[in-house]
């Protein structure tokens, strides 16, 4: 550790000026004159602050100041894409599809670390399960983890995105009490947990600098200066999915089988996160509604990207330090080895006169020691890109993810795969608010094509509804129509859009770009048996809930009347009555069952058929139910697949991937902060595109290659122990596995009419079914509001069920059986001939920048 002023070798020369005395200054500081002055300086200091909210620019207008933004400026404009961080070779990076796989492998990880864990998240739920089923893994929550860590004296700084409470539901400061919690002062452990929240929104706030509308959104971690993880997966409620997708988690058989206890199991599109300090609540009942599955993708590396990740987060939390921390003691300086000395400003390390607080050097152990420093560990060549500004970290804007995106598309020869949570872009200067230029980029690419009369696509999945919403009709759906308004004018509404561009040039666009989205169904296991014990024991199973997630989530933090946090077994947050109450509710209702002698009997069906959509995962017509076949119809249920993935495949060679989605809120670098990073593999993978031979990246191919066997069913359902599983395990324990056999060589070229005909084949007859048996939405019949009204399922049917009660039981099941994988077609005509979003107080030129 350091000393509160560094040591000479670390000292700047501005430093040595303005401190020549250094010992001086120690032998100083515990007399009661230092006290009184650094007190008198530090009140001035915050007073003064004030001034800022009149100068945006106070960052930036001193001498000092400006040196470091050259120096940064001339740093990124020697790197490509005028990134902060430079092309690294030998990398070994693995990726990891849905939150089964990689949140297993962060759990892996995070118990092996021995120094240090960075953690940065939009959102982070202390009480979230890694691994599945919770009954059987309580030590793998991860506050558990956390905590083991802690105790055994792994330094652990946390810095999450702190929400406008009256727009979001995520609780920052739950986050930090729970944390904080974990080892009190007195126990093993305390103070080797650090959370920080940012930014403030309100002027009194620390009297700091304030930011309504934007939001750190990176989503990484970094473990021991030895590994990261970087995607698009926060460590949250409702990320954890495998690749089936299942909808259902209604357990006849007893709760040791639930897979998503408490406010885990969630469909926003029925009903936002409430009040997630009470986690183990649920208002959203298990036995009425299946859950809204989750798609994502993320990456696993070691080598020397990992040391450009953990420079951004030295950046941002020694930014936050200085901008709301800076007179508490509990936060620390960071110093980063390479970023020292006359180079510490790069890192945003300040020497105020009265500093608070130490000033550690990380790594702990020098860089030499890591296991990537002396050779290469693998074959990825990577660059880490961000988007970052004055607000996030204190810099002058960078939007290198833009630029990368950019770059990696327009010079795309074969195809563009792109998966994400939002799709809105410009293909120029005409299309205000909108300004990121990636659409313009791919209107480059396909006419470049078009007129070279060669073979390309760009294929692109997003969400069916993005944002979360309810009822697409209601006013409280405005925002999220003026997302979509905004994506369809992206895509192919209006002169300016991509398809209006792509024609204009005399190309057809409907030969080079296709729009998908995602959905899953299911069965709720709503047994005879199980509404016979509800019947007799008068509980109903959504009263179980809570006593469930009571049985299973265990001890948590509880917040004190004092406002501290206290750890300890068995507290709910809701009151002693009130949790014997619902231990009461399930004593009865298990009772029941045991009255009954169901306690011996072994289901004749399952928890969930969403296997039945995947590879050698039989058919629904096959499926054993108890009861009346009639009866199982209205347990059927459908949802979209959320696609929250931030991902880009090129040619099967580069992927771009990280927490950035395809809109201006992550594109233009000074709103939303994002992390992402671009590799290309050069360990050649013998292939071919478009029927001849081609040599394609490793990495690029395999991910693009279980990506679609995913959406297209040609993978097998995954069981909730990953404990085997190669691509559920940290980069640095092995390499992917890619499943090989027929189906991995058959979708082996992308641009092979075969695998063409089965995508669009898959899409277009899961889409008819979809819209048949439950009238899923959105769709390409509803053009207008009246089309709406008239679309969805009448007579108070429930969200997601089938549309028609007195469909056969017969005919459903058929029908279901045909489904295969996830694939729909994006509904391009959806409220066509409507006004989506009409201007207002919600939708004007003062807002419209939040949505895009």
């Amino acid at each position: 550790m350091a000393s509160p002023n560094g040591v000479d070798g670390h000292r700047s020369f501005a430093d040595r000026i303005k401190h020549p005395f250094p010992e001086l200054h120690e032998q100083l500081k515990d007399t009661s004159l230092y006290d009184v002055k650094a007190k008198a300086a530090q009140f001035k200091h915050k007073v003064g602050k004030l001034h800022n909210i009149i100068n945006p620019n106070h960052r930036h207008d001193e001498a000092h100041e400006k040196a470091t933004d050259d120096k940064r400026t001339r740093i990124a404009e020697s790197h490509r894409y005028e990134s902060f961080a430079p092309e690294r070779d030998g990398n070994k990076i693995k990726w990891y599809i849905d939150g089964r796989d990689y949140f297993w492998a962060v759990s892996v990880a995070l118990e092996k670390a021995q120094e240090t864990i960075y953690i940065a998240d939009w959102w982070l739920s202390p009480e979230l399960f890694l691994r599945r089923p919770p009954y059987y893994n309580q030590e793998w929550r991860l506050d558990q983890v956390l905590k083991r860590r802690a105790e055994a004296g792994v330094k652990i700084y946390v810095m999450v995105y702190k929400e406008v409470e009256q727009a979001l539901t995520c609780n920052s400061l739950h986050t930090k009490h729970a944390l904080d919690g974990l080892c009190p002062r007195g126990t093993k452990g305390h103070g080797n947990i650090k959370v920080m929240r940012h930014p403030d929104h309100n002027v009194f706030e620390n009297l700091g600098d304030m930011t309504f509308y934007w939001a750190h959104h990176e989503k990484f971690i970094v473990i021991d200066y030895a590994l990261a993880f970087i995607g698009g997966l926060d460590l949250c409620f409702g990320r954890w999915d495998s690749r089936q997708h299942s909808l259902a988690d209604v357990h006849p058989a007893g709760v040791q089988n639930e897979v998503f206890p408490g406010q885990d199991f969630n469909n926003n599109r029925i009903m936002d996160f409430q009040n997630v300090v009470d986690w183990k609540s649920n208002q959203l009942s298990k036995a009425d509604y299946g859950r809204m599955p989750w798609h994502d993708v993320a990456m696993g590396l070691i080598g020397d990207c990992v040391y450009d990740i953990a420079e951004h987060f030295v950046l941002r939390w020694n930014f936050i330090k200085r901008d709301k921390y800076k007179r508490m003691e509990e936060f620390d300086w960071l110093m980063l080895e390479g970023r020292e000395g006359d180079n510490e400003d790069l890192v945003a390390v300040q020497r105020p006169k009265f500093p608070v607080g130490d000033y550690i050097r990380h790594p702990l152990s020098p860089l030499s020691t890591k296991p990537w420093a002396h050779e290469s560990p693998g074959t990825v060549h990577a660059q880490v890109v961000r988007s970052s500004a004055d607000w996030s970290s204190g810099i002058l804007t960078e939007h290198s993810i833009q630029n990368a995106y950019f770059e990696v598309i327009s010079n795309a020869q074969h195809y563009v795969y792109i998966e994400n949570q939002f799709f809105i872009t410009a293909t120029g200067q005409e299309q205000a608010p909108i300004h990121n230029t990636i659409g313009r980029a791919i209107v480059d690419a396909c006419v470049r094509a078009g007129k070279e009369g060669r073979k390309f696509r760009v294929i692109i999945i997003i969400p069916a509804v993005p944002g979360f919403a309810g009822d697409l009709r209601e006013d409280a759906a405005m925002g999220t129509r003026a997302i979509m308004d905004y994506q369809y004018k992206s895509i192919l509404r209006g002169e300016h859009s991509i398809y209006g561009q792509i024609r204009k040039q005399g190309v057809d666009p409907e030969k080079y770009i296709f729009l998908f989205n995602l959905r899953s169904f299911d069965r709720l296991h709503k047994t005879p048996a199980m509404q016979k014990q509800e019947e007799k024991s008068g509980v109903k199973y959504q009263d179980l809930q809570k006593a469930q997630a009571e049985e299973i989530m265990g001890g948590g933090i509880r917040k004190t009347e004092t406002g501290s946090s206290t750890a300890g077994p068995k507290h709910d947050d809701s009151g002693d009555e009130q949790k014997e109450h619902a231990v009461d509710q399930k004593r009865r209702f298990e009772e029941q069952r045991d009255e009954d002698g169901e306690q011996d009997k072994e289901s004749k069906s399952v928890d969930s058929i969403s296997h039945t959509a995947m590879l050698n995962g039989g058919k629904v017509s096959e499926q054993p139910w108890e009861g009346d076949l009639e009866d199982e119809k209205e347990n059927f249920v459908q949802e979209e697949l959320y696609i929250h993935g931030k991902a880009c495949i090129v040619d099967d060679r580069i992927v771009i991937c990280g927490s950035s989605n395809i809109n201006d809120r992550s594109q233009m670098g000074l709103h939303d902060s994002e992390l992402s990073i671009v590799m290309e593999d050069y360990n050649v993978l013998e292939s071919t595109m478009d029927g001849r031979p081609f040599k394609a990246g490793h990495h690029a191919a395999t991910l693009r290659r279980m990506l679609w066997r995913e959406h297209l069913g040609l993978l097998p359902a995954q069981e909730l122990d990953a404990s085997e599983d190669p691509n559920a395990q940290p980069p640095d324990v092995c390499p992917n596995a890619l499943e090989e056999g027929k189906e991995y060589e058959f979708i082996a070229d992308p641009l092979s009419d075969k695998v063409w005909d089965m995508w669009t084949g898959n899409a277009t007859r899961n889409t008819e079914i979809f819209r048949y048996l439950f009238r899923a939405d959105p769709d390409n019949n509803i053009k207008t509001f009246a089309d709406y009204q008239n679309f969805l399922p009448k007579n108070d049917i429930k969200q997601g069920h089938l549309h028609d009660p007195f469909m056969p039981a017969a005919e459903v099941r058929q029908k279901l059986d045909q489904i295969k994988g996830h694939l729909v077609w994006m509904p391009l005509d959806f409220l066509r001939d409507a006004e989506m979003a009409e201007k207002g107080l919600q939708i004007n030129a003062y807002t419209e920048s939040i949505y895009t």
